[in-house]
């Protein structure tokens, strides 16, 4: 007898139905088709366990099973449900009629029970789209499953559910969830907010600069300046993400088994990997694709903690991705495209001693050991930073202060006025949102200066020896601060505070 069951494949953030054809003949044998990897070749191990402590039996048959389109290459043990049921339907142990009108995923264990997967939003959104009428899938992926209107999601914790469900013996409910409500829920009470920061108030400045233009920034001091806990605070202070945001951002973390039990993501991610991360691990890749660090951290903020201590092939094939926001992984036989649209926060001690010209310090290091420490950082990666600043540690007397800081609320209150204002004027192009995202051409249309404001940005280039690079990253920080001013030209005072965050692009910095 034959038997067609509905699977799932993932590549990239997308999935692709796989059809598995069961037919059971006279003979013995198991043969599993279709490009198979490892582990749904061992799923026969598993399914003859589960069968057996489920009271079934593995048919005693030759069982053939083909994974259409054979061409393309299946993978993880997201298949095991979908072939024990395919199994049990065409050597007739049960009777499931309406077996075509389902998506089947789970990993088994060998009493029944199922294991999470991965990839169960992609799966649900290109079920919909075939005009499936449900999905069954592991408990643990339902939440993020449920997201998907349209489509009866059934969270299951083992096989006997599904088949009383298929035999009309038992009833599940589908699992719904109030999308908007998942989306809004906790936006007002981020978990780190600004108002912990005592002093700081030029950072804390500069910081929401960055966040009103999506401007990639590093900070440079000694340790316990406060680097790392300013950086962590910046997601609460973006502005929220959109649903299509939410959305994508979810998609990227269910595609990399990330999602515990968690339904619609509503806060930006904020990823920080450890400087001994890999090419792949940062940007994604492997033989089966995964996405990486910068894919991860999509819509949200990227902190590279000691900037300086990554190596630098590392840091060079992250270049592309913050160029186009996107990065392609390209493998012998197919090619998967992983978004990356992230802000980039980096640190970094402006010596490998950690103090810089501080007559206090503990320890100091020459001008060479300084030269050879900053330049591990490549000229190209720096040109993608649009703001440089210097940390200096907080005085005693503002740690003991105890009246509390400006909350994370009220600062995005103001950076979300600002992206509106850009969100506005850039309605027109498609790859453009935000000020950081600004070419040539549109940096000379829209941060046209006066002549007061040409003569200032001439004197402080000639003066304090600024690169030609740093031209154009002051002239879109100035926007941004003129859009925090909700200002329609930019002035001379926008360009003089845009010019004191350029710390790397002067000459005399190691003097």
């Amino acid at each position: 007898m034959l038997v067609k069951v509905f699977g799932s494949a993932v590549f990239g953030v997308e999935a692709t139905t796989i059809t598995v054809e069961v037919n059971i003949d006279k003979g013995i044998g198991y043969h599993l088709v279709g490009l198979p990897d490892n582990a749904i070749k061992e799923s026969s191990y598993r399914i003859a366990a589960a069968l057996k402590n489920n009271g079934y039996a593995m048919p005693g048959k030759k069982i053939t099973i083909n994974m259409a389109p054979a061409d393309l290459r299946k993978e993880g043990s997201a298949y095991d449900l979908t072939l024990t049921i395919g199994i049990l339907v065409a050597s007739g142990q049960i009777k499931a009629d309406d077996i075509d009108k389902y998506i089947i995923m789970g990993e088994l264990s060998l009493d029944g029970g199922l294991q999470p997967i991965r990839g169960a939003l992609p799966i649900a959104i290109k079920a919909k789209e075939e005009g499936f009428k449900g999905f069954f899938l592991p408990k643990q992926n339902v939440k993020e499953a449920a997201i998907v209107a349209g489509l009866e999601v059934y969270g299951v914790e083992n096989i006997q559910e599904v088949i009383d469900f298929l035999e009309g013996k038992g009833t599940l409910e589908p699992t719904t969830i109030d999308t908007r409500a998942e989306f809004y829920k906790d936006l007002d009470f981020p978990e780190f907010d600004f108002s912990d920061v005592k002093g700081q108030e030029s950072i804390k400045r500069c910081m929401e600069i960055a966040a009103a233009g999506g401007h990639n920034i590093i900070l440079i001091g000694p340790p316990g300046a406060g680097k790392t806990m300013l950086a962590k605070r910046l997601p609460s202070i973006l502005p929220p993400m959109t649903l299509r945001e939410a959305l994508e951002t979810t998609k990227i973390h269910s595609v990399a088994g990330k999602l515990k039990e968690v339904g619609l993501m509503n806060q930006r991610p904020f990823r920080s990997p450890h400087h001994t991360i890999s090419n792949v691990a940062l940007v994604g890749g492997g033989s089966y694709p995964q996405p990486g660090e910068i894919s991860m951290a999509h819509n949200g903020v990227l902190f590279l903690d000691e900037l300086p201590e990554f190596k630098r092939d590392v840091l060079e094939v992250m270049r592309q991705p913050l160029e186009d926001r996107e990065v392609t992984i390209s493998r012998a036989k197919f090619t998967v495209t992983y978004p990356s649209s992230f802000m980039l926060v980096a640190s970094m001690n402006p010596s490998p001693s950690g103090f810089f010209n501080d007559p206090d310090s503990p320890q100091t290091s020459s001008p060479h050991e300084m030269q050879r420490y900053l330049s591990k950082i490549s000229g190209p990666l720096l040109d993608r930073i649009d703001i440089h600043i210097e940390v200096t540690p907080v005085p005693f007397e503002k740690l003991s202060e105890d009246q509390k800081a400006e909350s994370s609320v009220d600062i995005r209150k103001r950076v979300t006025a600002a992206r509106e204002i850009q969100t506005e004027r850039f309605d027109q192009m498609e790859n453009i949102h935000y000020n950081a995202q600004m070419n040539t051409k549109h940096i000379r249309e829209h941060c046209a200066l006066d002549d007061v404001s040409k003569q200032l940005l001439k004197t402080a280039m000639e003066r304090l020896n600024l690169s030609a690079r740093a031209y154009d990253r002051i002239l879109k920080v100035a926007r941004t601060i003129a859009d925090l001013d909700a200002a329609p030209k930019v002035v001379s005072s926008h360009i003089a505070e845009a010019i004191q965050y350029r710390s790397l692009d002067r000459d005399g910095w190691l003097g």
